[in-house]
């Protein structure tokens, strides 16, 4: 795991390469275990193959998803607000299990954020979202994973620039 952790960089630039079945089930399974407050699991995830679809989502929010068209597949990770109150944090932890899994696989993957950002001045691109795709108003959009296979190798962050006065001992001090 920690070769997974040192080694997974978020990647921007895809392949025109169909991502294979297998994986694609793999993926499903590793969202689906993916941990939730009191096992609620209030999530819902939408899997974005359609070209055109992909062409669309891309456009969700004025920087940082442009990318998304290119990419072979998107993932747009939801949560129902009424069933659990903690639905940002569940839907977190599924987004990077997902992620570290994909990494596992030699797919390179990026978080993209959709939560409190804007289409628009006047549109969220939550709600742009949710009318592109059909979301009901009470499931919420967290975020889009973009995910093929990497056309660009990025170098691991060295060991010497983790920043180690993050890490405190029984206290804030």
């Amino acid at each position: 795991m920690i070769e997974i952790l040192r080694t997974r960089r978020s990647i921007r630039k895809y392949e025109k390469k169909t991502i294979d079945k297998n994986m694609l089930d793999i993926l499903k399974e590793a969202l689906l275990r993916s941990p939730s407050s009191r096992g609620i699991n209030p999530w819902t995830f939408i899997f974005v193959d359609d070209r055109n679809l992909l062409q669309h989502l891309s456009q969700a929010k004025e920087h940082g998803s442009g990318f998304l068209k290119d990419a072979e597949l998107g993932i747009v990770i939801c949560g129902d607000e009424t069933k659990s109150d903690v639905w940002v944090e569940d839907c977190s932890i599924a987004s990077i299990v997902l992620q570290l899994t994909a990494h596992s696989l030699g797919l390179g993957t990026c978080w993209i954020q959709i939560r409190k950002r804007s289409y628009t001045k006047e549109i969220s691109s939550e709600k742009y979202i949710q009318e592109l795709l059909n979301i009901p108003e009470h499931v919420r959009v967290e975020c889009m994973v973009s995910i093929g296979y990497p056309a660009q190798i990025k170098t691991p962050l060295p060991f010497r620039r983790l920043d180690f006065d993050k890490i405190k001992y029984n206290g804030f001090q």
